[in-house]
């Protein structure tokens, strides 16, 4: 038995607000957007990087009752605000040249560009504080 991974889920506090950051300002395109009446409306809404059909980001909101009470629903906003969300890694050919256009999207880097051992890497969060590592991995690094 094989797997692939599809989805990659990340909370968020306001899905519109999501979209229009992981859409405008990442590039990412929407694959789904879907509200299912049945289930109290929720909204299941997914984007994905250009070119990669079959991986999304599902964009979740936190959920109330019954998957978290009200306290735990709280503390989860709260710990996401501080950065303690998930974290997804984005590669790249040319880390500079996209940390110039993602900045220039009004994206809001809190690490430049810097030299590593692996490559070159910078760093950002959504609005949310989900955590993203944007990577321009070195030749021959890992292998």
């Amino acid at each position: 038995m094989s797997y692939q991974l599809a989805n990659y889920q990340v909370f968020v506090t306001d899905q519109d607000e999501a979209l229009d950051f992981y859409v405008n300002k990442l590039g990412l395109e929407v694959r789904s957007d879907v509200t299912v009446a049945e289930m109290g409306n929720f909204r299941w809404l997914t984007v994905g990087p250009v070119g990669q059909p079959d991986t999304a980001i599902v964009l979740m909101a936190i959920p109330g009752e019954p998957v978290f009470d009200q306290e735990t629903e709280g503390q989860l906003r709260n710990l996401l605000a501080k950065g303690v969300g998930s974290t997804i890694f984005l590669t790249t050919d040319d880390c500079k040249a996209s940390y110039e256009e993602l900045s220039g999207r009004g994206v809001e880097f809190q690490e430049k560009p810097e030299e590593r051992i692996y490559g070159i890497d910078a760093g950002f969060r959504d609005p949310f504080g989900n955590q993203f590592r944007l990577t321009q991995v070195r030749a021959g690094f890992g292998s």
